[in-house]
Formats: C-alpha cells, structure tokens, sequence
C-alpha cells in the first residue's frame, strides 16, 4: 500500500469514526415513568431504534390577549421538521430544571429574554412514545411549562424556527382538527388536549 493509500485509508476511518448528526454529541437524561433520573443516555441514541425514555419539555408561549405563538420546525430537523408546534421544545440537561432549560431554549430559539414576561408556570407531565417515518421517534416524559410575554418582540433563530404565528388558543383548543393542515407536533396536540383551563 502506497503513503497516499495509507493516509486516503486514515482518513476514511476518521471519518466514519466522526458522529453523523450533532445529536450524537449530546446527551439527555433518561427517566422512568414517574420522571425519575436513571441517568444520562446519548440524544441520538434516546431517538432512534426503540428508543430510551427521556425527560423533555414544551413551553406555550402567550400574549396578553391570550394569543397562542405557534412555532414550526425548522426544515433541518430530524423529527418533525416543518411541523408546528407550541411554542419550543427540547430537553434539559443533566443538572438544569425544565424552568431553566424552558428560559435557555426561548432566548436561544426566539431571542425572548427574561425580562420580557414573568413568572414560567409547570402545568402539566405526561408520558408519551410517537415514531417519525423512518427517521426516529420520541419516547419523553414531557412538562409542559407557559409563559406570558409582557413584551412581545422576537427575534427568531432560522436555524430552530422556519416560521412563527399567533392564533387565539381557545379557538385552537376547541378546533384542533381546523388546524391540521398546519401538521401540529404529537407532542403539542397532547398537551392541548390535557389542557384544562
């Protein structure tokens, strides 16, 4: 083997050696079915295959109208991108409460400081497990947390956010079936539907 197949050879063993998405850089916190730590497992491996059950969140961001901003996917996502959801959601990491993780992931997907509503309310957690075409699924204990932004400016990230859109909850509470053609995230359409207030 020549010097120059050797390094072609290295080359191509470092490269398959190297993560194929950036999830598998990143962990998430695994969890039993009452949100019990069971330690931290890679994101890419917690979404794919069968999947690990992991902690996760979605937070619903209002206006003082009561106005609902729906959220969707930017098209480079792995799951469910260009599908809407209500209003961002992910994963906190090991150490970070979901209200920490829920005020890093607004101002990092949406530019919406602190400063801009008050308190970050925990309303509900539930259990669920959706696949994605071929792609992957989810398997999440998921909280879902609220805010209601005093200030309404925003300055969206186009690599998390492809679009953004205002729709008056209760209507979409009540209708969810007018909106489907918006492709809501599972997620999203299961923490409406526990929506009781």
């Amino acid at each position: 083997m020549s010097t120059e197949d050797a390094g072609a050879s290295d080359a191509a063993a470092t490269a398959s050696e190297e993560p194929e998405h950036e999830n598998a850089m990143q962990e998430v916190i695994a969890v039993d079915s009452d949100d019990e730590p069971q330690g931290t497992v890679n994101r890419l491996d917690a979404h794919t295959g069968d999947g690990v059950r992991h902690r996760a969140f979605t937070c619903l961001v209002f206006d003082s109208n009561g106005r609902l901003l729906l959220g969707q996917r930017a098209p480079g996502k792995r799951l469910w991108g260009t599908y809407w959801d209500g209003t961002v959601a992910s994963h906190p990491v090991e150490g970070q409460t979901q209200k920490e993780a829920t005020r890093q992931r607004l101002e990092e997907e949406l530019g919406i400081t602190p400063d801009q509503y008050g308190d970050v309310s925990l309303t509900d957690r539930f259990e669920y497990k959706r696949y994605f075409e071929n792609a992957g699924l989810e398997w999440e204990v998921c909280a879902v947390l609220k805010v209601t932004l005093e200030d309404d400016a925003l300055a969206p990230d186009e690599e998390e956010i492809a679009g953004l859109l205002w729709v008056d909850y209760e209507h979409l509470h009540d209708h969810p079936e007018w909106y489907r053609q918006l492709r809501l995230c599972p997620w999203f359409e299961i923490a409406m539907r526990r929506d009781s207030e």
